[in-house]
């Protein structure tokens, strides 16, 4: 093998390229002008309209030049290349000299390719000169510039990036403190990246109406490095093409493949000599001993590396762990009742992990405190944060809550139950924001949202709605410049997928939540381009390595556990609720209406084995429904609430609602005087409450009516620490849970893809 001829992409354009090509082949200059709408010459001799270096104009350009340059070459009797192939955008001139199609199908798919890609917003690119690749990666894992991705390995020592503008300027300044020289690449968006996957998407379904023939010589794939199959290559072709459009351009191990198999004379094909001068750097530098290897019989495409003891600290986002300032992109949520209280946030942020206060039920007072207590023992140098809860029937109460946890400068708050982004959220995350001299945003307050439906994601991906922002700076609760924060930075970088879980659940299965939720991410990325990444992490069944793992496998930035941390010795809740907890198996929950949304018919998912309470909650909830008042209830049925629910009359249960709503909510108590069902739905919910007193404080001879919030991930747990040390739960500690679940996870991810891979 002796020639390689090479097609050069995007970026070699310039005005006058064509200029001896188009006299020779004017009827295809002809049949490209009636593809495009409009005249190929004039574009690439004068543009008089700027529009040349447009990418929707430019990939077309390059082709149609690029192509007719090489049907030149044949007809000036050049000699024969034993390989082909194309940088970027070439890689389609290299298929079009290898007869997989002809000039007017490729023409109409670099024009489709380019009208897309013209299309995606939101991004740019940098190339680094003076570091190698690995290096690259190092320093952006180490500043956690996570949403980064290598879009072309041109030379050993010339790797370009692309991302969101924000993340690349901050990336161009760390890569000039390592002593490499970072420039930016005039890009409309960031090619070759994650960020491009709605564009193949669509280039993919724009791809299925055209037929591939098999390459007449070998053409190497900027995906894999390697050459199409020569025999049944449709279907690859296919697909590495719509790869291409996310995937990095490898066009180091390209050349390299060439040489080790004899390549001698690398022509450049086209406008411009940018490629040929990449070689003659790649052929200074010696090959890689597998430099020459064939591609597999299918030639698919390159399988990602087993790793190698893969370390938990790699699993998720490498941004949530900065951002945070965790070991593991790994949580413990709040659970209602300071279930999750100061020990164990405390114990969790020592042990460099991320857990939340929980606050649901808790007065403001007590709130106030156990936030002291965690500052006092963690400083400014351990991860933690605290619960907010969504109060729809309370805004004023949802609102001081606010007030406190800005008064009391916590980091990040998880925000739970939120159906809609309120005037107090909206509040929380902006209070303190300041404008950057770029032009950026810093916010004081991060915010973790747990959603379980995409149209509430949406909304924490967004920035406030403009209502809510004119609202609080009227009532002076956002000043101008945290308004102006407000409309350019979204409600929370970090959303939780919350799954089927224990407390408050809509029942959703992870695996179609969590992907749907991902892609709706990358929409608002592609569109918004916000300078730092949002992050989506998965919640709900994270009970074991396997579903911490399948969690990672599908894409989770982070996970986010509950149940399990419950059954813990830092979970500040009954030894008896605990004995049950280790008792349960998968199938050992059952749903209940959730006391703090009764009258919705909202529900939480509790512990059922042994226990009253899930029925007993249901058939509350199935009176609401058939009667409109406690007078319509016959005396059987009064009797059974009296003696088996309450345990006391319903007359005296209707006293003590009656007087703490007249303490707390004196409103609320007049509509219920004048409304019978809503009195009905007060003193049902009385039982809710009740029933969580007598779990917390463990009241053994009230056991059946224990309202405990758990899901399957807690028998899942007891199972898989079974005859293990973990067994008892009083060996069982939040820090070391967590430990043991990501290590797992990484455990068992690096003997899967060993098995997988051989």
């Amino acid at each position: 093998m002796t020639v390689v001829c090479m097609f050069p992409g995007q970026g070699s354009q310039r005005v006058g390229m064509g200029a001896g090509l188009f006299p020779r082949f004017p009827e295809l200059v002809a049949r490209a002008d009636a593809i495009l709408g409009y005249s190929l010459a004039d574009l690439c001799l004068r543009d008089a309209d700027g529009l040349l270096d447009r990418t929707d104009h430019t990939q077309p350009a390059l082709f149609a030049v690029s192509a007719l340059a090489w049907l030149a070459r044949l007809e000036d009797g050049a000699a024969a290349p034993s390989m082909v192939m194309g940088h970027s955008l070439g890689e389609f001139t290299a298929l079009f000299a290898a007869g997989v199609f002809d000039f007017e199908t490729g023409l109409r798919l670099v024009r489709e390719r380019g009208r897309l890609m013209n299309e995606a917003k939101g991004g740019t690119m940098l190339a680094v000169i003076g570091l190698t690749t690995d290096r690259i990666r190092a320093v952006l894992a180490r500043h956690g510039l996570s949403g980064i991705d290598v879009a072309n390995l041109n030379t050993a020592e010339q790797t370009v990036l692309a991302g969101l503008k924000g993340e690349l300027d901050q990336a161009a300044a760390v890569f000039q403190d390592e002593g490499a020289i970072p420039i930016p690449v005039p890009v409309s968006a960031p090619f070759h990246s994650r960020h491009m996957i709605p564009t193949a998407e669509a280039f993919a379904s724009f791809a299925e109406g055209f037929d591939f023939a098999d390459p007449a010589l070998p053409v190497i794939s900027n995906v894999t490095a390697r050459p199409y199959p020569l025999r049944g290559a449709a279907a690859v072709l296919r697909r590495q093409l719509v790869s291409q459009i996310t995937g990095s351009v490898r066009w180091v191990e390209s050349v390299q493949y060439a040489l080790a198999r004899g390549a001698r004379t690398f022509e450049e094909v086209g406008p411009g000599d940018v490629l040929a001068k990449l070689v003659v750097k790649i052929q200074a530098a010696p090959l890689p001993e597998d430099a020459g290897s064939d591609p597999e019989p299918e030639a698919a495409p390159a399988a990602p590396p087993p790793p190698s003891g893969l370390d938990a600290r790699k699993l998720g986002s490498a941004a949530f762990r900065e951002a945070h300032g965790t070991r593991l992109a790994y949580a413990a949520g709040g659970m209602y009742k300071a279930i999750a209280g100061p020990r164990m946030v405390i114990a969790l942020g020592r042990a460099g992990l991320l857990g939340f206060l929980g606050t649901g039920g808790v007065d403001p007072g007590q709130v106030r405190r156990d936030i002291e207590e965690i500052r006092a023992a963690l400083g400014h140098g351990h991860p933690w944060g605290v619960n907010l809860l969504s109060r729809p029937d309370r805004p004023a109460a949802e609102m001081e809550m606010v007030d406190l946890l800005l008064e009391a400068r916590v980091p990040t708050v998880e925000a739970a139950a939120f159906l809609q982004v309120t005037p107090p959220l909206v509040r929380l995350r902006y209070a303190g924001a300041r404008r950057l001299p770029d032009g950026g945003v810093a916010l004081a307050t991060r915010v973790v949202a747990k959603v379980s439906r995409p149209e509430v994601a949406a909304q924490f991906m967004a920035p406030a709605p403009e209502e809510v922002i004119d609202q609080l700076v009227r009532r002076e609760q956002l000043t101008e410049e945290e308004a102006w924060c407000a409309r350019r930075a979204p409600i929370a970088h970090d959303i939780c997928v919350e799954a089927d879980s224990g407390g408050h659940t809509d029942q959703r299965s992870l695996v179609t939540a969590l992907p749907a939720i991902m892609r709706l991410r990358d929409r608002v990325m592609a569109e918004r381009a916000w300078a730092e990444p949002i992050r989506v992490g998965a919640a709900g069944g994270i009970g074991t390595p396997e579903a911490a793992a399948a969690a990672f496998m599908l894409g989770a930035d982070f996970v986010v556990t509950g149940s399990v941390n419950q059954c813990t010795v830092e979970a500040a809740t009954s030894g008896a609720v605990k004995d049950i907890l280790v008792s349960l198996d998968i199938h050992d929950t059952a749903y209940a209406p959730a006391g703090d949304m009764f009258e919705l018919g909202a529900k939480v998912q509790v512990a059922a084995k042994g226990l009253f309470f899930p029925a007993r909650a249901n058939k509350l909830f199935e009176l609401y429904r058939r009667l409109d008042g406690l007078d319509d209830m016959d005396a059987r049925t009064r009797e059974q609430l009296e003696s088996r629910f309450f345990g006391r009359g319903l007359d005296e249960v209707w006293r003590q609602t009656a007087d703490h709503y007249a303490r707390d909510e004196p409103d609320t108590l007049a509509e219920a005087e004048r409304n019978p069902k809503l009195k009905m739905a007060l003193v049902f919910k009385r039982y809710f409450l009740d029933t969580t007193r007598l779990a917390l404080d463990g009241a053994m001879d009230q056991k059946v009516n224990f309202q405990i919030h758990t899901g399957p991930a807690m028998g899942a747990f007891n199972a898989w620490v079974k005859g293990t040390d973990l067994e008892d739960w009083r060996n069982r500690k939040v820090a070391e849970i967590g430990l043991r679940l990501m290590n797992g996870a990484a455990s068992l991810i690096t003997g899967r893809f060993t098995e997988w891979m051989g």
